[in-house]
C-alpha cells in the first residue's frame, strides 16, 4: 500500500497544522527530550503532512534503519509483529476531520506518525521494537501470552512513561498525539509505577479513557534490556520450553 500523497486535501492538512502546533505548545514542557529530537530529526513540521516516502523514510533509513509502512488502518497480530520484526512501523494514512480533533475510537495517520515515528530516529528504542516483536511471533500460538504482551506494549509504547533528568517526560504515542491526557497523565494524583516486567505483563488497560496507571522507565537502554526478562517470565507462566 502506498500513502497517495497527493490525495489529501487543504482540510487534510489544516488538520495536521491544528493538532501539531496545538501539541507542540505544549510537549516542550512534557515530552522525552529524545521523542523532542526526533522530532526535528525526521523533519516533522506544522505547515504539511509528512510525506512517509520522499521525506520520512529516506531519513529514518538513514538514522536508524527503519521505515514507516503505510497500512489502511488495524493490522492482524501477525502481520504488526512481522513488520515491527523487520524494522517497519505500520502507519495509518487517512486522517480524521476537524470534527474529530479531540477523540477517535482507532488510531489515525496524526496518532501513528506524530505520536511514534519521532523515537523510531532512536536507536534502542527501535531495538527493543523489533526485539519484542520477534519474541511475540513466537508466542504468536499462545493468545494468553499475545494478550500480555500486548499489555506491555500498551503501557509502554503506546503509554509509556520515562525519568529524565529527575522529571517525569512523557514517551508513549498514545499520550503524545492526545492533548488531554498529555497533561493527565503527569499529574500528581495520578499514580506513578516503577517499571516492572512481570507487573506490566498482567496489568489490565483501557482504550476508551484515560489510564488509572502509568509506568515509569529510567532510560530506553533498560527497555531493550527488558526484552530477555520478558520471554522468561512468559517461559514461567506458561511453560513453554
Amino acid at each position: 500500500m502506498q500513502q497517495d500523497f497527493n490525495n489529501y486535501s487543504p482540510s487534510d492538512h489544516h488538520v495536521w497544522r491544528t493538532l501539531f502546533e496545538r501539541q507542540m505548545e505544549q510537549l516542550p514542557l512534557m515530552a522525552s527530550k529524545t521523542y523532542l529530537e526526533g522530532i526535528k530529526r525526521v523533519g516533522f513540521v506544522a505547515d504539511r503532512i509528512p510525506n512517509f516516502e520522499t521525506e520520512t523514510n529516506p531519513r529514518l533509513r538513514a538514522l536508524t534503519g527503519w521505515e514507516v509502512e503505510p497500512v489502511t488502518g488495524l493490522i492482524p497480530k501477525r502481520d504488526f509483529f512481522e513488520l515491527l520484526a523487520n524494522q517497519k512501523f505500520p502507519a495509518s494514512t487517512w486522517l480524521r476531520t476537524p470534527e474529530q480533533l479531540d477523540y477517535l475510537e482507532e488510531p489515525d495517520m496524526f496518532h501513528d506518525t506524530f505520536g511514534h515515528v519521532p523515537l523510531l530516529a532512536h536507536q534502542p528504542f527501535c531495538d527493543f521494537m523489533s526485539e519484542l516483536s520477534k519474541v511475540a511471533l513466537r508466542w504468536l500460538d499462545v493468545p494468553e501470552a499475545i494478550e500480555q504482551i500486548g499489555s506491555l506494549y500498551w503501557y509502554t509504547v503506546e503509554f509509556g512513561l520515562i525519568q529524565e533528568e529527575n522529571r517525569l517526560k512523557i514517551y508513549g504515542g498514545g499520550i503524545l498525539s492526545s492533548i488531554g491526557e498529555s497533561t493527565y497523565c503527569l499529574r500528581p494524583d495520578v499514580p506513578k509505577i516503577r517499571f516492572d516486567v512481570k507487573e506490566l505483563l498482567a496489568a489490565s488497560y483501557h482504550i476508551d479513557r484515560f489510564q488509572d496507571h502509568y509506568f515509569v522507565i529510567n532510560s530506553f537502554e533498560e527497555l531493550y534490556r527488558s526484552v530477555p526478562d520478558i520471554e522468561a517470565v512468559l517461559t514461567e507462566m506458561h511453560f513453554l520450553v
